[in-house]
């Protein structure tokens, strides 16, 4: 287990989730993950609160902006200056959600809707890098964006982030890889016609765990459901699930490396 200190810019560097009860939600991913809740002192925090696996920063919780947000699992790209990523993704079409606003002194932060209607957040660090644990179980490790408009999706994410895409078809699927320096950073995949009509374009985060049968069945014992039962891909077996509250996420159970 690595500590990770630092996110190049334009990577996904942390996750959190916007519920109408942190007390709730503290209890079920505890209860799911193993995680450790840690609620901010401060009163202008809004009882916003962080979790630690494993003595590492992992994801967050906090208060709902307002009565019309649904419950839903934010992706934060990290970035040099929320201010200018702000101006350019609003020259390349994006609409402005939450303005640059600092976050007491750990950083500075923006919420934006993407030309193709998916919300995506962006973090100006200062005192708090990101997530300090990814890519292993109880810790986040993909971030994808799901979208019937991959072109206008590739143009805006290429301009405001810097992003190549690297685009194949997995079993009839258009999958896209984001490239960073050559790297693959997160994925996007086409909605279908499996796709029900009214779910917009989102970002969806996934949750590495050991078992993801096991994971499945533990958040519904918990009152969660069940939305896509666990699957075997290519790159590992898959489950998409909701909290509670509704909000959406995926676990993911990586497969052995072959050798």
């Amino acid at each position: 287990m690595v500590e990770i200190t630092s996110y190049a810019p334009g990577t996904p560097s942390w996750v959190d989730l916007g519920s109408p009860d942190l007390d709730a939600s503290t209890e079920f991913y505890g209860a799911l993950f193993g995680w450790e809740a840690h609620k901010a002192p401060q009163p202008e925090a809004g009882g916003y609160t962080m979790f630690q696996f494993n003595g590492k920063w992992v994801a967050g919780v906090g208060p709902l902006f307002n009565t019309d947000q649904p419950p839903a699992w934010s992706t934060y790209i990290s970035v040099a200056d929320a201010d200018a990523t702000v101006a350019a993704a609003t020259a390349a079409g994006a609409t402005v959600l939450m303005a640059p606003m600092d976050v007491l002194d750990v950083g500075r932060m923006a919420v934006l809707l993407d030309p193709v209607g998916a919300a995506i957040s962006v973090w100006q660090p200062r005192a708090h890098a990101g997530a300090q644990l990814v890519n292993e179980p109880g810790a986040f490790c993909w971030n994808e964006l799901a979208t019937r408009s991959i072109e206008p999706a590739k143009n805006f994410y290429s301009n405001v982030f810097g992003w190549g895409a690297e685009t194949n078809s997995i079993n009839d699927v258009e999958y896209t890889e984001w490239k960073l320096d050559g790297k693959s950073i997160g994925g996007m995949i086409k909605m279908n016609e499996q796709w029900p009509a009214g779910v917009p374009s989102h970002w969806m985060v996934y949750f590495a765990v050991t078992d993801t049968d096991a994971a499945a069945a533990k958040a519904e014992d918990l009152g969660g459901k069940i939305s896509v039962p666990p699957t075997t891909i290519q790159v590992g077996r898959f489950a998409v699930l909701n909290d509670p509250q509704g909000a959406a996420f995926s676990v993911i159970a990586m497969s052995e490396p072959s050798t």
